[in-house]
């Protein structure tokens, strides 16, 4: 049987950061996953973070309404799957916090 090694990854979603060691910044989520995994992780930040900013741009626009702003649906998509994955690494004291989450129940 092959065994996979996994490593401790401390994930911080407000600051859309990841650590595969404690740095002393606050990290929400501690998590166990293959490295390669990680990188998921970063593809995701990156990619809210060009949404927000898209949103910045958009929210100075009056004549755009945000809530009939798809990239507001794309953000929400985003942190849907981050939280996704923090479920499907984490353990059980994670797995129940992230479950009781809004984006989680939809």
């Amino acid at each position: 049987m092959i065994s996979i090694e996994k490593t401790t990854l401390y994930v911080n979603v407000f600051n859309q950061s990841y650590n595969f060691i404690p740095t002393g910044e606050p990290c929400e989520f501690k998590i166990e996953l293959e490295p390669e995994k990680a990188f998921v992780f970063q593809k995701l930040f990156n990619q809210l973070n060009s949404l927000e900013f898209d949103n910045f741009v958009r929210a100075h626009l009056p004549y755009l309404q945000y809530h009939l702003d798809d990239e507001n649906d794309e953000v929400d998509t985003r942190l849907k799957k981050i939280y996704a994955l923090i479920h499907e690494f984490g353990d059980e004291k994670v797995k129940e916090f992230v479950e009781q989450l809004p984006y989680f129940r939809n």
